[in-house]
């Protein structure tokens, strides 16, 4: 309703030239909608079950209400809009004109009018029953304001210093490693770690894994969940313990009978450690254990489980325990104010008492009541612990935990409510990559325009809200550099926001095979998960028009409904899905979905986009990362509002005239034939704040390449995150910004072509704001790293290739006294040829470096490791 109202604001412009008569119907809705508007978010404040079903069924055909009237909306201004021409730009205005004249004379103006005049109507009758029902005098739950807590990350990163973890780890560290000295005779070694949801059998499981995994030259971390793929996960096993024999195998064509086998053989006489995390279902190990092959050379398998029956046929079970109250103490006042030495304790001692006593020792539920009670005042806890209706059952602790995380729920903003729910069309355990799911939200329209914000970081900052919140867990990058690149959601938080979608009808979801769900007209937002679509299934026969996205993740699919059939639609998502048949996924009938703003292809066997794609006039994102394609169509020059583009080989980029779309964000092309095209092109797009380019070996002299690039790099004044690539090799001096200096607030630079030197450039006086910096160059000189170690805020440093003695460099001082490398948490050096680092280091293991972290924590940065 929020993103409604403004929009009919907008047909009232004199552009669009409306009868006088629809224009007082606009009026009228733009009267009432505001105070339906209101009496909506007090009935929010107040948790759906404690509604009077009255007041629910009002409340739902409201939403259902304004979302016939965002349709209409929007079809009129994708027709206009959409006939925007590609060129004179500067007449768009009187363009805009002739065709509001033009089209109130046609048919479809007509329908979109009398829709109109239908939605006056319904929009009386539902005002008629909000008064009927006395809806205005539901009374609201107070909800608290969000503060962005920047040791929230600490927290998270930190995994060792977590409270309870270390003296757990120990425990478990010891009962795998006792035994005989003689690896060669050691049997292997299976320990279950149980406990139930939120106890934290995941994070101990993690802890001792990154504790061991450098004794082991195979290791695999692994999560099975409660719906498992056994094909996948057995692939993922495989494809973590040897990358390389699983890229020279047929291993995405096997079947499971022909996985095993091949882990058999691949652990035959090896020494492996294995995390299974979250096993469910005793069958699911049998399968899982079948391959693990015991050599007797020392091999250890970590599992972790919330059934006891599963846990007793793993092995000998560690029975996790919940925190002691004095630990829970520690646990809760670190969230809260850095330590329990820090708190108010006096003030709050008997509260907060009561408060972890509800808690049960659950870690999940002690962060997540935690980060309720931030920012509040000492004298409202006891109004929250009174507000939660906490459980008395068989299970109290598991049923306290569930009613916190749904106190939690209801004390978001709204926004973050929205964000949160939408986070059910992924399966379980799954890795959300940060980037894809903000950019899905600004399709959906969750994000909310700020003065001067681009709506990417303001949606980096509803998922850093959400972290804070401990409603998602963030997962860092495999680097382990502490850049935050995704998020997982746990468990129980997954079943909340599940059940509340499906009571909210938010979500419609499908992720069993014999599941047949007859979609309802009231279904905007499908998501398919891991299951196989066949012909007269359901959903290969839908025809949906109202639907707003689609999302469908980990399907096999031999037959697909027809893109015609959604014209409605904002996101069209498909990542890892395989198709039967010819293997290809046809996406006939693209340019009908003129409402599209988020295109998704991730890992997808498509090897060709239609040349009708330039039809989507209002198509924000375009992600064919991992997808076959090698080039695209010339009519992606025609988007004009494309803010985000990221694909892998694309030939003849130089001449799809992208100097056009000025709307540029977000770009990555990795090993873009037609470069020096490109390069001219690029200096177009001043609205790019990340750029990720690599040079293709043959295109043009190292030098004269990235000179020009540079040239142009000098317009994007506004880019945060460079990433250049390539096999060339090119002087240092290339880098000459021509008397102009390099964007300032470039904060993530990675120079990964070969330099004899360290460009002039990297100065902390010319980037200030630098945090991660990835340089490939031949020589460090000693004052290089002076220069280096006086950048005031670079928490990552990899050098590639270089002749230096780090650790003897950075233990000098600058010229004015100050230590070097204040705030460096990982240090990564390779040696020239070399593909394993010399030296690999966080920054407690460098005593002579500076320790404090890096707040806030720098946005957007993946991990180097993506670009193998």
């Amino acid at each position: 309703m929020g993103i409604l109202i403004p929009k009919l604001f907008q047909l009232l412009k004199e552009e669009y030239n409306l009868q006088k008569g629809v224009k007082k119907d606009i009026e009228f809705l733009l009267r009432e909608l505001p105070s339906m508007h209101a009496t909506l978010h007090k009935v929010a404040n107040i948790p759906r079950g404690q509604l009077d079903k009255q007041v629910k069924i009002w409340a739902d055909e409201v939403r259902e209400l304004s979302y016939i009237m965002e349709d209409v909306v929007d079809s009129f201004l994708a027709i206009v809009h959409g006939s925007e021409p590609a060129a004179n730009s500067h007449k768009l205005k009187e363009l805009m004109k002739n065709m509001g004249n033009l089209l109130s004379k046609g048919k479809t103006l007509r329908k979109i009018e009398n829709k109109i005049k239908g939605i006056k109507v319904l929009v009386k009758e539902v005002a008629d029953r909000r008064d009927r029902y006395m809806v205005n005098d539901a009374v609201a739950n107070p909800v608290a304001t969000t503060i962005i807590d920047p040791r929230m990350v600490a927290l998270f990163k930190e995994k060792k210093d977590l409270v309870g973890t270390k003296v757990t780890g120990d425990e478990i560290e010891s009962m795998l490693t006792q035994g005989d000295v003689d690896v060669t005779k050691k049997q292997l070694k299976i320990i279950p770690i149980f406990g139930c949801g939120g106890l934290g059998k995941t994070t101990i499981a993690k802890v001792v894994f990154d504790g061991l995994r450098e004794k082991f030259k195979h290791k695999a971390f692994i999560s099975v969940g409660q719906k498992p793929d056994l094909k996948k996960i057995l692939r993922d096993i495989f494809l973590e313990l040897d990358i390389e024999g699983y890229k020279k195998s047929e291993a995405p064509m096997l079947d499971e009978k022909q996985l095993i086998q091949k882990l058999q053989e691949l652990l035959q006489n090896k020494r492996y450690f294995i995390v299974i995390d979250d096993i469910w279902d005793v069958e699911a190990w049998k399968i899982i254990r079948c391959a693990l092959k015991d050599s007797k050379c020392g091999s250890i398998i970590i599992t972790t489980t919330r059934i006891f029956d599963v846990a007793t046929r793993c092995g000998e079970v560690y029975r996790l325990k919940p925190l002691s109250l004095n630990k829970s103490e520690i646990l809760f006042y670190t969230r809260l104010y850095g330590g329990k030495c820090k708190c108010p304790f006096d003030q709050s001692a008997e509260i907060s008492k009561k408060i972890l006593e509800k808690c049960g020792g659950v870690p999940l539920a002690i962060l997540t009541i935690a980060s309720v009670l931030e920012g509040k005042p000492i004298e409202d806890w006891s109004k929250v612990y009174g507000s939660i209706c906490f459980g008395h059952g068989e299970n109290k602790d598991v049923d306290n935990t569930r009613n916190i995380l749904l106190f939690s729920y209801y004390d978001l903003p709204f926004h973050l409510r929205t964000c949160l729910l939408h986070l059910c069309i992924y399966p379980e355990d799954y890795t959300i990559m940060k980037g894809t799911l903000i950019w899905k939200w600004v399709g959906e329209g969750f994000i909310k325009e700020e003065s001067g914000i681009g709506q990417f970081e303001v949606g980096e900052r509803y998922f850093n809200e959400l972290i804070n919140k401990s409603m998602i867990q963030p997962v860092e990058a495999k680097d382990l550099s502490g850049i935050i690149v995704g998020c997982r959601v746990h468990d129980l938080v997954l079943d909340m926001i599940s059940v509340l979608s499906e009571e909210e009808k938010f979500v419609t979801v499908l992720h069993t095979s014999d599941q047949n769900i007859s979609l309802e007209s009231s279904t905007r937002r499908l998501a398919i998960q891991k299951r196989v679509l066949e012909k007269g299934n359901s959903v290969a026969n839908m025809c949906t028009p109202q639907l707003r996205s689609f999302n469908a993740t980990i399907c096999d699919t031999r037959v697909m409904p027809s893109l015609s059939s959604f014209g409605a639609l904002r996101v069209l998502a498909m990542e890892s899905c395989c198709f039967m048949g010819d293997g290809n996924y046809h996406l006939n009938h693209l340019g009908s979905l003129l409402q599209l703003r988020y295109l998704g292809l991730r890992n997808m066997p498509i090897d060709k986009l239609p040349e009708e794609i330039g039809k989507l006039q209002l198509l924000q994102t375009l992600d064919l990362k991992g997808t076959h394609l090698e080039e695209l169509p010339q009519s992606v020059g025609m988007l004009r509002k494309l803010k985000c583009m990221n694909a892998d080989s694309v030939r003849g980029i130089g001449g799809m005239h992208l100097g056009n779309l000025t709307s540029f964000e977000e770009l990555t092309v990795l090993h873009a034939e037609g470069f020096p095209g490109f390069v001219v092109e690029l200096e177009k797009m001043t609205e790019l704040r990340k750029l990720y380019i690599a040079v293709c070996v043959g295109a043009g002299p190292g030098d004269i390449m990235v000179k020009a690039l540079v040239k142009s790099l000098g317009n994007l004044q506004k880019i945060q995150v460079l990433h250049i690539g390539g096999q060339l090799w090119c002087n240092a001096t290339c880098y000459d910004w021509g008397g102009s200096a390099p964007p300032r607030q470039l904060r993530d630079l990675r120079l990964r072509m070969d330099c004899d030197m360290l460009p002039v450039f990297v100065n902390p006086s010319l980037l200030p704001n630098l945090t991660s910096l990835w340089v490939k160059v031949v020589k460090v000189k000693p004052e290089d790293m002076v220069i280096l170690g006086s950048f005031p805020h670079l928490f990552t440093l990899i050098l590639d290739g270089f002749q230096a003695c780090l650790p003897d460099a950075m233990a000098d001082k600058t010229e004015g006294g100050g230590r070097l490398f204040p705030k460096l948490s990982l240090l990564n050096s390779f040696q020239q040829g070399s593909s394993s680092p010399r030296v690999s280091a966080r920054c407690q293991e460098l005593p002579q470096l500076g320790r404090s972290f890096p707040s806030p924590e720098p946005k957007g940065s993946e991990s180097y490791s993506d670009w193998s």
